[in-house]
């Protein structure tokens, strides 16, 4: 089963971090990542761009689109990983693994429910 951890942290704190700070905490966030990988339980993940860099398309009468992320919210959803695990349970694992290395995120968890051309419907 597909499920997306989805990171969240105050924007500005981490575009405070120096070089050496990211640095370290990459390295820590790879750490995870990599036991994940070796595991053949990773699938993508990225860091987003920043939140300034954001647009969001709303449809209605006419469609407009907004500078920014779509919600006013002290955190901001900053990156993402997708992992393929059996339980939901070990979703909320990798979550912790990855709280345990940057306790200052917020990771929300989501089954993932995969719409390809031509195949059916996967998850949920």
């Amino acid at each position: 089963m597909l499920y997306a951890l989805l990171a969240y942290h105050i924007e500005d704190m981490i575009q405070a971090l120096t070089p050496e700070e990211d640095e370290a905490l990459m390295s820590d966030l790879h750490g995870v990542r990599d036991r994940l990988l070796e595991a053949g339980r990773l699938g993508p993940a990225a860091r987003l761009g920043p939140t300034a860099a954001a647009r969001t398309v709303r449809r209605g009468d006419k469609p407009i689109v907004l500078d920014g992320p779509f919600a006013e919210t002290k955190e901001q959803l900053l990156g993402f990983y997708v992992v393929d695990v059996p339980s939901f349970e070990d979703a909320v694992q990798a979550a912790l693994d990855l709280g345990d290395v940057n306790p200052t995120a917020v990771y929300e968890i989501r089954p993932i429910i995969l719409y390809l051309p031509g195949k059916p419907i996967e998850g949920g």
